[in-house]
């Protein structure tokens, strides 16, 4: 079965369901689903249940596709997304990316908890993704391009949508939330940065490292869906003390700053 026909397949089973039509979705990262308490839910699909979903491994992230409304407009959340370093190829990381936009989706919101390398960060700070590096990721598109999904040579000149941007600049403002905007560093996990990789990383011209979103974005942007993304600084790794990082401390801080980043994307969805 190609990855067409596996798309189809799972665009088939969704539908089955009686899903719920929307052209909104959010992929909510480590620490962030309760975002979902925002929604007024009308369907939850465990990802398990979908023909050829992955199954998240990761503390933090529940493993289903829920539908439902924010401010009457429907909207499809993941909650739970899928990393490279759990075992999963690039092109399994980004198939529910591909499933989402045949059911629809035209608008991807992505959020993600992330390191800060920004030394004028701190923990708990929000930062708009203005761009990313992704040269130390696995490019989900290497291989036989699919002409019916996307461009063998898809422009990434502009990969987060400007428009979008303002809009969450805009809204901050009105509620007094600080947000910074940034250049995201991806990479593959599942190990914390050394000193040394963060050094490099800010020099390199990053403000804050992760282990997702980039490869989403990378097959969202092949589908020429509009993208809007969103980090949480969980840790610092720019710092002279010592640093040691646990995924339980990253758990914690982005829990701490989910009521502003579900502000910021409820406020955004009404706006689209």
């Amino acid at each position: 079965m190609n990855i067409l026909q596996q798309i189809a397949a799972a665009k088939s089973y969704i539908e089955s369901k009686n899903a719920p039509k929307s052209t909104i979705a959010v992929v909510l990262g480590s620490g962030l689903g309760g975002f979902t308490n925002e929604l007024n839910i009308q369907l939850e699909i465990p990802y398990g249940d979908i023909p050829h979903f992955p199954v998240s491994t990761v503390e933090g992230h529940s493993g289903k596709l829920i539908f439902g409304t924010i401010n009457g407009k429907n909207v499809v959340a993941m909650a739970g997304r899928f990393h490279y370093y759990e075992g999963y190829t690039a092109e399994e990381v980004v198939f529910p990316i591909r499933v989402l936009h045949a059911i629809g989706v035209t608008n991807l919101l992505l959020s993600n908890a992330a390191g800060g390398v920004n030394p004028n960060f701190a923990i708990g700070e929000l930062m708009i993704i203005k761009d990313h590096i992704s040269f130390s990721i696995v490019n989900p598109l290497l291989g036989k391009n699919i002409e019916a999904l996307g461009p063998r040579f898809p422009d990434m000149s502009e990969p987060y949508d400007k428009t979008l941007i303002q809009k969450v600049k805009a809204i901050a403002e009105d509620n007094n939330i600080r947000v910074m905007d940034g250049v995201y560093y991806g990479v593959t996990g599942p190990t914390f940065e050394t000193r040394a990789e963060y050094k490099m990383i800010h020099a390199l011209g990053a403000d804050a490292v992760g282990m997702s979103t980039v490869q989403e974005v990378i097959a969202a942007r092949h589908m020429g869906l509009t993208v809007f993304a969103m980090s949480v600084i969980t840790d610092l790794g720019i710092r002279d003390e010592e640093n040691i990082i646990t995924h339980q401390e990253v758990l914690e801080a982005a829990n701490a700053a989910e009521p502003k980043f579900t502000l910021l994307f409820t406020e955004l969805i009404k706006a689209l």
